[in-house]
């Protein structure tokens, strides 16, 4: 029973990403596009997990909550930065963590709207743990995708004698491209929202 209680929720909170979650997609794309090793990259995505991991089981638990149209919208706007920081093609490392930590809380409030209505009646423990690893699975075949995608632009880019192009001609356009999604999602979270 627990077993098939975890594989249900690890295949909720991969759903949840892929093919449901496009903010959250988003979001680890502009990280993965920047990326400039996979330490870094593994630490940037790892404290955007750790944030979510935790606003989730707080804003589960109900003890923490804030309206869920200003969390989508927050959501929005993270995807926003995060695109155009990415198209600035050397984000600041600075601030960029804690930025990313801020964001990941953001993220977990949105996830919890979601896990809510799925814990009712279930093991709390093994449903939390269950969806976040789904989640984790969902984000690392993000990671997993953008990079295949940019190396093998970027190959043969050097290939052709053309790698000054990969910076301004590829991965500012995809990044300009995800904060025009963001920008998209906000409007229709806030605007246009009935």
């Amino acid at each position: 029973m627990f077993l098939e209680n975890l594989l249900t929720f690890i295949a909720l909170g991969f759903r949840h990403i892929l093919p449901l979650g496009l903010d959250h997609i988003l979001f680890i794309a502009a990280l993965s596009l920047v990326a400039t090793s996979w330490r870094r990259l593994l630490l940037e995505a790892t404290a955007f997990t750790g944030a979510h991991t935790a606003s989730l089981a707080l804003a589960a638990t109900g003890f923490f909550q804030i309206p869920e149209r200003a969390t989508e919208a927050l959501i929005a706007l993270s995807v926003i930065v995060m695109g155009l920081d990415a198209a600035r093609l050397n984000p600041s490392r600075a601030s960029r963590l804690v930025v990313i930590f801020l964001f990941g809380l953001i993220h977990g409030l949105g996830f919890a709207s979601v896990i809510s209505g799925y814990l009712r009646g279930a093991d709390f423990l093994t449903g939390l743990i269950g969806f976040n690893l789904g989640v984790e699975l969902g984000q690392i075949v993000v990671i997993v995708a953008v990079l295949l995608l940019t190396s093998t632009v970027r190959n043969g880019l050097v290939a052709a004698g053309r790698s000054e192009a990969y910076g301004p001609f590829v991965i500012r356009p995809l990044a300009l491209l995800i904060a025009l999604a963001g920008l998209t999602q906000l409007m229709m979270r806030t605007l246009w929202a009935t």
